[in-house]
């Protein structure tokens, strides 16, 4: 796998199950240009961990939108397996109305071309955080049984957008109102001096 930070994020049109359980035949990752884009990868439908990741990443999805980010899932199921796992209720093993796009991946090709595809045909727990230019600026990739981080992928959106907004760079553990570091010499060594020493 090689790593897609600092790339174009790669093209794709599929078709995805939308907030309101319509079918977009032609959902294009560049209708989003203009807007930061939240891209995760998971399985598959009807599991285990992943309800735990869309049900998370729903109930943050306004937080995400305050930020001018928009939240998609992708997986290799067919939109119909994700639209019958929405019309499941949570307490029967589905996710309930999320409000976000599920992408269907069904030949593979945005799995293969992120570089999460597996030799087995499921994806790898992929996240990639996208700018406005549409180049991808944060990934993480985890296996199979390991879920992601609501949280980290908030702060690490914050931190993007910070850097965009003030040119300062964000150091090890950094949250929103946190002290930045300017990326000079001597402001890296005044923030240690501050901060860690």
């Amino acid at each position: 796998m090689k790593p897609l930070v600092t790339n174009e994020a790669p093209e794709f049109s599929a078709v995805a199950v939308m907030p309101d359980n319509t079918f977009n035949e032609e959902f294009k990752l560049s209708d989003f240009r203009g807007k930061y884009v939240l891209l995760f990868f998971y399985p598959l439908d009807f599991t285990f961990v992943c309800p735990s990741e869309i049900l998370a990443f729903n109930s943050a999805v306004d937080a995400f939108k305050e930020k001018n980010c928009e939240v998609i899932g992708v997986s290799i199921d067919s939109h119909f397996s994700h639209l019958a796992w929405k019309n499941t209720a949570v307490n029967e093993g589905g996710i309930g109305q999320v409000q976000f796009p599920l992408v269907a991946d069904l030949d593979k090709s945005i799995s293969q071309n992120y570089g999460v595809l597996l030799d087995m045909g499921i994806a790898l727990r992929g996240l990639y955080l996208i700018d406005k230019d549409g180049i991808i600026r944060h990934q993480v990739v985890n296996d199979l049984p390991l879920g992601r981080s609501v949280g980290e992928a908030m702060r690490m959106l914050d931190a993007i957008q910070f850097t965009e907004e003030h040119g300062d760079v964000c150091p090890a553990n950094w949250n929103k109102g946190d002290d930045a570091m300017t990326p000079t010499a001597d402001g890296v060594a005044k923030y240690l001096t501050d901060h860690v020493a």
